[in-house]
């Protein structure tokens, strides 16, 4: 039985558009990431970029393309001449977060309307290894995978106008931490000390989509610590390898 192709057009005048199975899987992203290196490898000698969401591919060419067909084609060969997917070696990295109800403003809001006590809710929020499908809306910005259901709330009627640079919030059926000072609707249960995006790095964020984080929960004086250290130029992210 030949494999689904998934489907490949042209969009816009500067991108080609690659879209997979419409859920959100580990098993479809996966395959995301497969064909995302490939696809890089493919263009190495062009000005292109590549960026993927929890199911699509896109390939952003920073010029109008000039044979669409021909390109079309050859992206459509490589998905014909590789079809047995290999697992994606990944890294778990360790991120600090302070729960200190200074930090987790709406704790207690959570904590009445799932009907648990605050130190479930942290527990709760630090047991998963989170999956990391893609990075956006700000630069640094994680989309994470593997919330835990019983943390699932909704996002807030009226965001506010500024959420703190580090903040940890949950929206719905995802977690993640704003990378810098923003509006938002995520209710915010703590924050976390780690820079997430340098732009004056040679590469401007460590973690890549595909790896894994584990929230651990850290005590003010220890958050003020690394806070420093981050500062500093002193902190490095604790992780580890985590293959297949």
């Amino acid at each position: 039985m030949s494999k689904v192709l998934p489907h490949i057009s042209q969009f816009g005048d500067n991108a080609i558009l690659i879209q997979f199975e419409k859920i959100i899987s580990e098993k479809v992203l996966d395959e995301v990431l497969f064909y995302k290196n490939l696809i890089q490898q493919l263009y190495i000698k062009q000005k292109v970029e590549v960026i993927n969401t929890y199911n699509s591919i896109l390939i952003n060419y920073f010029v109008t393309i000039e044979d669409v067909y021909s390109d079309l084609k050859a992206v459509k060969e490589v998905f014909q001449q590789n079809n047995n997917t290999k697992n994606i070696d990944s890294r778990v990295f360790e991120i600090p977060v302070c729960y200190d109800l200074d930090f987790g403003i709406d704790l207690e809001l959570i904590s009445k309307e799932k009907n648990l006590e605050i130190s479930e809710i942290i527990s709760l929020h630090t047991k998963p290894e989170y999956r990391v499908y893609f990075m956006g809306f700000l630069p640094g910005f994680l989309y994470l995978g593997g919330l835990d259901k019983k943390l699932q709330i909704s996002r807030k009627s009226q965001p506010r106008m500024k959420i703190e640079k580090g903040a940890v919030g949950i929206g719905q059926n995802q977690t993640g931490i704003y990378p810098k000072v923003s509006p938002g609707g995520w209710q915010i249960i703590g924050n976390c000390p780690v820079d997430f995006f340098d732009k004056n790095s040679e590469i401007p964020t460590q973690i890549s989509a595909g790896d894994y984080i584990k929230f651990k929960s850290v005590e003010k004086e220890e958050y003020e610590q690394i806070k420093e250290q981050v500062k500093n130029g002193n902190f490095q992210l604790k992780k580890q390898e985590r293959n297949g």
